[in-house]
């Protein structure tokens, strides 16, 4: 009976099989073949004993329902795990789990699964960003209102908005790069990290392992990795799913009944936004994605927690590892793709941009205005003064900017009606917003097809 939402509501499916119960037992599987492999390359194993533990280091061979029936006497995982393959491995069996410990084998299978996430995160994640660069170039030059405090402020782009958020991605999958070999690290160097068990040459049969399984070797380790690497790893995905909700708080507030700039697609003909209101539209995989990267950020501090081991380990870490890994993987997978969905859809109302300017009636250009009279001789304090009384007789007498602005002598000494009523174009107060744009989109391209 399913009880978690990640069973029936939420994830994919590649996502789910690299942590599932199969894709952890074939994972451990795969470590437990990698150390026949190496000893085999150091002459201890045979190549015929190595052939047979590769055969039945095999998911359809040794079964994860064997291995959990045998867990169920052991009351050990890994020990269930060699058992089952002991039966299957016949007079090979002596070789299984040489010299290993329990967690060279579970830490490396970990890695493994951090691995293959690391590689799923990167497709989504520069997808993601081309979908904002085609936004943000298609946008360039979309006028609208550019807000602080939750108040009209100054005019800026719409585009310009989302070169905000592909440059910020750009920086996640950087930061994903940079720290993906501390992350995929397992070891191998047995029960308090002394390497003992292991022989003479066991830091060469470190190596030989990660190397078979594409990992990397670590300096030193106690019986466990350190699981700052792990801190770093949920780290990286609370940083982005708090990106992800940024942007996706941003479309929902745009999409606020009295701003309407932006709003999530909807289909009209079959879709309802309520069952009491009709007329609802609502952003609702926005909303969904945005309560799920709470979720994602709130595992980043039972990973700061899982770090502090007593000596050189316990086990305290191992149930709450099955939670803040998993879970924060799944569900960043999940929201990422969610917030794609949301962005390759969102419509866009250029329209309503340019009528909210409008009812701003000329405010938003007062800096503009300010600037300009500075620009002319006019000392700055005093310029600024002069649109902060015209802006606040504005206000109040609910008329436009520029005709409170034409009743200020100081002002009019200085430019002309015409010249005057060219500051008040929104346009004219967009800096290098294109080409900010282009240089984030640029950027950001070019890092996705590396």
């Amino acid at each position: 009976m399913p009880v978690s939402p990640i069973d029936y509501r939420y994830g994919r499916d590649e996502a789910k099989e690299i942590w599932s119960r199969d894709g952890r037992h074939a994972r451990l599987l795969e470590v437990e073949r990698a150390l026949a492999w190496a000893h085999c390359q150091m002459g201890r194993v045979s190549a015929d004993d190595y052939d047979t533990i590769a055969d039945i280091a095999d998911p359809g061979i040794v079964t994860a329902d064997r291995v959990d029936e045998l867990e169920a006497e052991t009351r050990h995982d890994i020990m269930a795990l060699t058992k089952a393959m002991a039966e299957s491995a016949g007079d090979a069996g002596w070789c299984i789990h040489l010299g290993a410990t329990s967690n060279d084998i579970i830490d490396s299978a970990v890695a493994l699964q951090i691995k293959d996430s690391i590689d799923l995160q990167r497709d989504v994640i520069s997808g993601l960003i081309l979908t904002m660069c085609d936004i943000s170039e298609r946008e360039r030059d979309t006028v609208m209102l550019g807000r602080t405090h939750g108040q009209a402020a100054v005019p800026i782009t719409f585009g310009l908005k989302v070169a905000v958020w592909v440059d910020e991605f750009r920086r996640h999958l950087d930061r994903l790069d940079e720290m993906v070999s501390r992350c995929i690290t397992g070891k191998f160097l047995g029960a308090v990290g002394t390497g003992a068990a292991q022989g003479e040459k066991a830091l060469e049969l470190q190596d030989l392992i990660m190397g078979e399984l594409g990992l990397k070797a670590p300096v030193a380790t106690t019986q466990v990795v350190g699981r700052d690497r792990y801190i770093e790893w949920v780290g990286w995905m609370a940083n982005v799913a708090t990106s992800v909700e940024k942007v996706l708080q941003e479309v929902r507030n745009l999409q606020r009944t009295e701003i309407s700039e932006v709003s999530e697609a909807f289909d009209s003909k079959k879709q309802v936004g309520s069952s009491t209101m009709a007329h609802k539209r609502n952003p609702i995989t926005a909303e969904n994605a945005c309560g799920l990267a709470r979720i994602v950020r709130s595992m980043i501090v039972p990973s700061y927690e899982n770090a502090l081991l007593w000596h050189e380990r316990d086990l305290a870490n191992s149930s709450s590892e099955r939670f803040t890994l998993s879970h924060s993987m799944i569900l960043l997978d999940d929201i990422i793709l969610k917030c794609d969905r949301v962005l390759s859809n969102m419509v866009v109302d250029s329209e309503r941009m340019r009528e909210n300017i409008e009812a701003q009636k000329g405010l938003i250009m007062a800096e503009k205005v300010m600037l300009e009279l500075v620009d002319r001789g006019m000392p700055r304090d005093q310029a600024h003064e002069e649109l902060r009384r015209a802006s606040m007789e504005a206000v109040e007498s609910g008329i436009n900017l520029e005709e409170t602005c034409k009743t200020s002598d100081l002002i009019m000494e200085l430019v002309g009606v015409e010249e005057l009523a060219g500051f008040f174009d929104p346009g004219s107060h967009l800096g290098f917003s294109s080409e900010i744009v282009e240089n984030a989109v640029s950027m950001a391209r070019d890092r996705c097809s590396e």
